[in-house]
């Protein structure tokens, strides 16, 4: 209340304040660029360990890009043609100032295809952004020669092709949320600016947020994915914190109370019920380091950050806006829409809504119960895989040239990485058991024999390493089974080396490690949400009870969103209205970071509401009485800030990467079951059975009212017949 009487009454300064933090975390930011996590720190288990041997023979990293030559239509190659196109094309790209060297033209093994490698110069960061030229050149080569098709894949031209096509998705995204909110929020207020201020205060957070994370990408490496979770995290929770305490300011304002007045009273409830709420978020998402892998300690980092921006911002610059708009924020109002808001009688929808829990709460709270346990019931058969280039959309350009590549050269796609540490007086001993494995793996099936791989040794001699490819898909249990036989062969080939240390990496060898390191950590990390959550709640309403049942109800609620996952996506019936192939499988980083960001978010409407019941058994109601009145009240808010998050949630369901399209489908499903069946069934008939042991063990007695109650008692007594003069600077009512 004392930060909101501040801002309120020394507007300019809270606002320039906030302009001038928002401007100084996005120069700052912007000043010490970003560090990015690298693969020897992303890695769990051997294939961590594999990435960290890797790593510490400093091998010159080159950019490499696969030009492949096929039928124009698919069938069989004119070998003569290709040749001659491959030839051309080596000239063009040796002209090239980007090109490094030209090597000769593979065959494929079934003749469908010729391979020309190019090897670019300069760092493999930013060869995305100098590989146009190289594409220019196939695409000039291809038109010179008729019947045949040239495809360029690498490590410029898949990370330009993919890049273009995911920030292409990010920006309909993002021209799609911000009007559908504009529009949601219109809706909720009836009046432009009131619309208006939530998104502008959201988007300043999201803005400031990602500088700040920027600067603690250089104590925490941060993954590419930060930037996406903060928008997605900031808009939600920055507009919810707005609205909360907007709506409540007005709430006020139509009950008499004057301008300041109306902000305290804001201030002491939305706000403190924010404080709360930003709270829960902000220790679910603490969690997420006890996983004990930088992915995830990243997008912890990241999602805190704006969090706590938006509770800052709820707190401190929302107030002097409101003080300086005054009566404005109510203008330009949307004529039928502002009649709708101005309605003073009691919505006659939740009453009729809430009827069933709270005449019947037994039998409301078994049957709702129930169909949310139902919902959940496919979780049981929940599986997990890491993302790969098989779950990206057949519709992009580069990864249908990316299938053409692994059919006609399987060792390009699949690859185990072998690396191998040594001293370097044993380097010849290393790569002779190297060359014994290669051998072991000839006539295998599950290994792949159209290129043949090469030992690549360190400058020192101490690290070496081979890549050994395998025909079959990432996802395939042909491609678990080579792995599991390449992690025998290994340490048997190693034996006679002294002082040797060999681990088996790649693709496959990382998601079968981080789902094993995830079902290690997982009960690590919901414990440690499920107990600090439980005390949080404790603590803030006095009451274990509603600690307990915080906890059972948003179980129940992200049970059940998870049951919807893996209904949509471990199955096929939904790819066609969702535009995705279904993998059979659910990302792997995806059911843990789901859990804490759902525990959170769900704790702001479970928070907001009880503590609107609260309020009114504070001021005397029953138990059935105040939990009309609570959610009634709060109906309105909750609703349209409900809605506010799972459209923007739903947007990302629109991606072309399916993680984000789980990732928005399982938060939006989460959102709408939370508000709508734990909010109009679970919760009232649940409260309503507890009767007075909601407030167990405090109770609601003197000690546990709080300076509202003591306001409302005040306001009750008899006013006196003389009018009572203030004393100077006292703004309260």
């Amino acid at each position: 209340m004392r930060i909101a009487r501040w801002s309120a009454t020394h507007p300019w300064s809270a606002i320039g304040l906030w302009v001038v933090f928002v401007a100084l975390c996005l120069f700052l930011g912007g000043a010490a660029g970003t560090q990015r996590i690298s693969d020897a720190e992303s890695g769990v288990g051997e294939s961590g360990r594999a990435g960290r041997i890797t790593a510490s023979g400093h091998f010159p990293e080159k950019p490499e890009e696969n030009v492949l030559i096929t039928a124009a239509d698919g069938g069989r190659l004119d070998t003569a043609t290709a040749r001659r196109a491959a030839a051309e094309l080596a000239g063009r790209m040796k002209a090239l100032p980007e090109v490094e060297s030209v090597g000769s033209a593979l065959p494929s093994p079934d003749g469908t295809a010729l391979l020309l490698p190019v090897t670019m110069r300069g760092d493999t960061e930013d060869a995305d952004t100098r590989v146009q030229p190289l594409l220019d050149a196939s695409a000039a080569t291809e038109r010179a020669h008729e019947g045949v098709r040239i495809d360029q894949i690498g490590t410029g031209s898949t990370a330009k092709g993919l890049g273009e096509t995911l920030g292409e998705d990010f920006r309909k995204a993002e021209l799609i949320s911000l009007p559908l909110t504009l529009l949601i929020l219109l809706v909720v207020f009836g009046a432009i600016i009131a619309a208006g201020v939530p998104v502008l205060l959201a988007l300043s957070c999201v803005g400031a947020a990602i500088g700040l994370s920027a600067l603690a990408s250089h104590v925490l490496p941060e993954t590419s994915a930060v930037s996406n979770v903060i928008l997605l995290m900031g808009m939600a929770v920055g507009v919810d914190y707005s609205l909360f305490h907007l709506k409540r300011e007005r709430e006020e304002r139509r009950k008499g109370a004057s301008h300041l007045d109306a902000i305290e009273i804001a201030a002491e409830t939305s706000g403190h019920t924010v404080v709360v709420s930003g709270t829960t978020v902000i220790v679910s998402m603490a969690g997420l380091y006890l996983a004990q892998e930088a992915t995830f300690a990243s997008l912890a980092t990241g999602s805190i950050i704006v969090v706590a921006v938006a509770v800052l911002a709820s707190l401190t610059v929302l107030p002097a806006l409101l003080a300086k708009l005054g009566r404005w924020v109510d203008r330009p109002r949307v004529p039928f829409l502002w009649r709708l808001t101005l309605r003073s009688t009691e919505s006659r929808l939740w009453p009729v809504l809430l009827r069933p829990a709270l005449v019947r709460p037994a039998l409301t709270l078994a049957v709702s119960v129930g169909t949310l346990l139902a919902l959940a019931l496919p979780a049981l058969d929940l599986r997990l895989k890491q993302p790969g280039s098989d779950d990206l959309s057949r519709d992009i350009p580069v990864v249908r040239a990316m299938d053409r590549l692994t059919a006609a050269f399987p060792g390009k796609g699949t690859v185990h990485q072998v690396a191998v540490r040594a001293p370097a007086e044993r380097a010849d001993e290393v790569e002779a058991a190297l060359r014994s494995l290669l051998n072991r793996t000839e006539g295998q099936r599950l290994f792949a024999h159209d290129l043949a791989p090469a030992v690549r040794a360190s400058a020192d001699g101490r690290v070496h390493t081979v890549a050994v490819g395998t025909p079959h898909s990432p996802r395939s249990d042909g491609a678990r089974a080579s792995l599991a036989l390449l992690r025998a062969w290994v340490p048997e080939a190693l034996a006679p080396v002294r002082g040797a240390e060999g681990a088996v990496g790649g693709k496959v060898a990382q998601g079968v490690d981080f789902t094993g390191h995830l079902k290690d950590r997982m009960p690590w990390v919901v414990g440690f949400v499920l107990l600090l959550t439980f005390v949080t709640m404790a603590v803030i309403f006095r009451s274990l009870a509603v600690a307990l049942s915080a906890i059972l109800l948003n179980l129940l609620s992200a049970a059940a969103s998870f049951g919807v996952l893996v209904a949509v996506f471990q199955h096929t019936w939904a790819e066609g209205l969702l535009d995705f192939h279904s993998s059979g499988a659910v990302v792997s980083w995806l059911p843990l970071f789901l859990f804490v960001v759902l525990f959170g978010l769900s704790m702001d409407y479970h928070v907001f509401v009880v503590s609107r019941i609260r309020e009114a058994a504070l001021d005397g109601a029953g138990v059935r009485d105040a939990v009309r009145e609570g959610i009634t009240r709060s109906a309105g808010v909750v609703t349209g800030a409900a809605i506010v998050m799972v459209a923007v949630f739903a947007v990302f369901g629109t991606l072309s990467m399916v993680e984000f399209k789980q990732l928005g489908v399982g938060l939006a499903a989460a959102i709408l079951l939370d508000a709508v069946v734990i909010r109009i069934f679970v919760l009232p008939a649940l409260m309503t059975a507890l009767g007075r042991w909601n407030w167990w063990p405090g109770g609601l007695g003197p000690a546990s009212r709080g300076r509202h109650a003591a306001r409302c008692d005040a306001d009750r007594q008899p006013r006196p017949p003389v009018p009572v003069v203030a004393p100077a600077g006292d703004h309260r009512r």
